[in-house]
C-alpha cells in the first residue's frame, strides 16, 4: 500500500494558508477601490472619446428597462462579432492558416465565451489563429467579466435607491470596470506570469525532433496575456487543449498559486464592495463567511476524496493521481478544482473525469449551488445576495413577519423574481439532461459506461447551464446535438437569471428604505451566515439529488 505524500501535504498546506493571507491582503483595498470606482461621478480623459463613440450621456442614469437593453443589446452584439470571427477566421492576419470553425461550432464557442461558460469543444492550439484568440476570446473574456460585475453594482445600488428605479448606467459601469478594474490587474498579472514562464510571443511553429525519433510541432503565441484574464475574469478558456495543466500556461507552483488567486480575488473583494456601497461592512463579512463555510468545505471534501486511499489503484499509489500533473500533485489539483468550480472560471489543472466518484460528486455539486462560493465575478455576488432575500422571505414565514432585507420590503413581485431565478438554471440542466439521455447516439458520447458516463452529460449540462466551461473530459461533445444544446443552455443560463436579477433590482430601487425596528431580522450575524449556507444547501439537495443519486453517489457507493 502507498504511503501518503508528506511533502505533497505539507506544499498543499502551505498553498492554502498563502493564498488565504494573499486574499486578506488584498480584500480591504481592492474593494474599496472598486465600490468607489462604481460610485464616482468624475470620468477620466481615457473614458470620455469612448462614451462620445458610443453616443452616451455618462452623467445620466438608466431607468430598469434601458439597463436591461443594454445588457441583452450589447451581448447580442457580442455574440454575432465573435460568430462572425470564428468562422471567417481564414481572412483575419495571423490565422495561422487555420480555417474558419463549423458554423454549430462556432455558435457553440461563441455563446460560450459571451455568456463568461468558456466551454470549448475544441483544441485551441490548433483550431484558432492568434487573431481570433485575442480579438475575438481575449476580448469578451474582458467584457463579459465586466457584464457580470455591472449586473451585481446594479442589485447593489437598489438597496441603496429611495422611490427610484434607476439602477446606474450600463455603458459607464462597462468601461470603468474594464479600464480601472481589470485592464491594470490582468496587465500585472500577466507580467508576473511571463516572469514566472508562461509563454507570450508571436512567433512561428517550431517543429523539434524527440528523444523517441519522431517530430512534434510546438505552438507558442501570446499565452500570458490571455491566461490572466482567463483567470481574473473567471472566464476559463484555454490557449490550449489542455488548459492551466500546460506547462506553457501554468509552468510551476509558483504560477499554479497566482492563477487560484486571480479566480479568487474580485468574487472575495466584491463583499468588501457590498459593504463599502451600502455603509454597512458586517454586511459585506457575513456575506463573505457564507461564501467561505461553502468554499472549505468543499474544499476539505475534495481534498480527503483525492489524497485519500479510497480505491486499489489509490492504494497503490499512495493518492488518486491519475489525470493529475505530478508537478502539482492532489493537492493543488484539489485546490484549483474547488476554485474553478466554486466559481465560474472552469479552467483546470487536471482532468476532472479523473477525479474520484466523491471529489468528482463535489465539484459537480459546487457548480449546482449556483457557483456561489464564492461565485463567479459579479455572478457570485448577486447569486447569493438573490438567497440572502429567499433565506429572509423563509425565516419571515417562519417567525410570521413581513421579510425585509437591507432596508427593503420582501413582497410577492420581488419573490416572483426570486422564484424563477432559482427555477431558471436547474430546469436548463435537467431538461438539458434528460433530452440527452434520452437519444441513442449519447452512450457512444459517454467516454464510460454506467454511473460515471452519466455524470459526466450531468456535468456537461451543469457546467453550461451554470457558466462554469469546465468539463467531465471523457465525454464527445461535438455532434450538432450537443454544440447546439449546450449553447443554448449557456444563454439561458445567463441572460434569463440576468434579466430577473435586473427586475428584481428595478423593483427594490422603486420602494422606499424601511426602517429598522426590534422586529428586524439582523443580516449581519454569524446566525444569518450559517442560516443562508443552509438555505442553499437544502435547496441544491431537493433540486438535483435524484440526478447525483444516479451519477457520482452511486458511483461512490459501488
Amino acid at each position: 500500500m502507498g504511503a501518503p505524500d508528506i511533502g505533497d501535504q505539507t506544499a498543499g498546506v502551505l498553498t492554502i494558508l498563502t493564498l488565504v493571507a494573499a486574499l486578506a491582503l488584498a480584500y480591504r483595498p481592492l474593494g474599496d477601490f472598486m465600490a468607489h470606482t462604481l460610485t464616482s461621478r468624475t470620468h477620466t480623459r481615457f473614458e470620455r472619446p469612448i462614451y462620445r463613440l458610443l453616443g452616451v450621456d455618462p452623467d445620466s442614469e438608466q431607468s430598469t428597462r434601458a439597463y436591461v437593453l443594454g445588457v441583452v443589446g450589447f451581448s447580442t452584439v457580442s455574440l454575432l462579432g465573435l460568430y462572425l470571427i470564428l468562422v471567417g477566421q481564414s481572412l483575419l492576419p495571423y490565422s495561422r492558416g487555420m480555417n474558419g470553425m463549423p458554423w454549430e461550432m462556432a455558435f457553440n464557442t461563441a455563446a460560450s465565451f459571451v455568456t463568461n461558460t468558456n466551454w470549448q469543444s475544441y483544441a485551441g492550439e490548433s483550431t484558432l489563429g492568434f487573431t481570433a484568440q485575442m480579438a475575438g476570446l481575449a476580448v469578451q473574456n474582458f467584457v463579459s467579466a465586466a457584464v457580470g460585475v455591472a449586473i451585481a453594482v446594479a442589485l447593489i445600488r437598489a438597496f441603496t435607491r429611495k422611490g427610484s428605479g434607476s439602477l446606474g448606467n450600463f455603458w459607464v459601469d462597462l468601461v470603468r470596470i474594464n479600464l480601472r478594474i481589470l485592464l491594470p490587474v490582468a496587465f500585472v498579472a500577466a507580467v508576473v506570469l511571463v516572469a514566472a514562464g508562461a509563454v507570450q510571443d508571436f512567433g512561428s511553429d517550431t517543429v523539434v525532433d524527440t528523444i523517441t525519433g519522431h517530430q512534434q510541432t510546438i505552438v507558442g503565441g501570446p499565452v500570458a496575456s490571455q491566461e490572466a484574464i482567463k483567470e481574473l475574469g473567471t472566464n476559463g478558456g484555454g490557449f490550449f487543449n489542455a488548459n492551466s495543466a500546460h506547462p506553457f500556461e501554468n509552468p510551476n507552483a509558483f504560477s499554479n498559486l497566482v492563477e487560484i488567486f486571480l479566480i479568487l480575488l474580485i468574487p472575495v473583494a466584491l463583499t468588501r464592495t457590498l459593504g463599502t456601497i451600502l455603509g454597512k461592512p458586517r454586511q459585506g463579512y457575513a456575506v463573505l463567511g457564507a461564501m467561505t463555510v461553502l468554499w472549505f468545505g468543499s474544499l476539505a471534501i475534495t481534498t480527503w476524496a483525492e489524497v485519500g486511499t479510497h480505491s486499489q489503484a489509490a492504494q497503490a499509489a499512495g493518492a488518486s493521481m491519475e489525470g493529475k500533473e505530478t508537478q502539482f500533485g492532489t493537492w493543488a489539483s484539489s485546490l484549483f478544482a474547488v476554485a474553478t468550480t466554486g466559481t465560474s472560471t472552469g479552467a483546470v489543472n487536471s482532468a476532472h473525469d479523473s477525479l474520484t466518484p466523491t471529489g468528482g460528486g463535489t465539484v459537480l455539486a459546487n457548480m449546482m449551488l449556483g457557483e456561489v462560493s464564492p461565485g463567479g465575478v459579479g455572478t457570485g455576488m448577486y447569486g447569493i445576495l438573490v438567497m440572502a432575500i429567499l433565506a429572509v422571505f423563509v425565516a419571515g414565514l417562519m417567525v410570521g413577519r413581513t421579510p425585509e432585507f437591507l432596508g427593503k420590503k420582501i413582497g410577492a413581485t420581488e419573490m416572483k423574481y426570486v422564484a424563477l431565478y432559482a427555477l431558471t438554471t436547474p430546469a436548463v440542466v435537467l431538461v438539458g439532461v434528460g433530452i440527452a439521455i434520452g437519444l441513442g447516439s449519447t452512450p457512444d458520447a459517454m467516454g464510460n459506461p454506467g454511473g460515471h458516463g452519466f455524470s459526466e452529460v450531468v456535468y456537461a449540462y451543469t457546467s453550461a447551464g451554470n457558466n462554469n466551461g469546465s468539463a467531465f473530459g471523457g465525454i464527445t461533445v461535438t455532434s450538432t446535438f450537443f454544440q447546439v444544446s449546450l449553447g443554448f443552455a449557456m444563454l439561458i443560463g445567463r441572460f434569463v437569471p440576468i434579466v430577473l436579477v435586473l427586475l428584481l433590482a428595478g423593483s427594490l430601487a422603486r420602494q422606499g428604505q424601511v426602517p429598522e425596528t426590534r422586529g428586524t431580522l439582523p443580516t449581519h450575524t454569524p446566525l444569518f451566515a450559517g442560516f443562508l449556507v443552509g438555505v442553499i444547501v437544502l435547496l441544491t439537495g431537493l433540486t438535483y439529488f435524484p440526478a447525483l443519486s444516479l451519477g457520482p453517489i452511486a458511483e461512490a457507493l459501488a
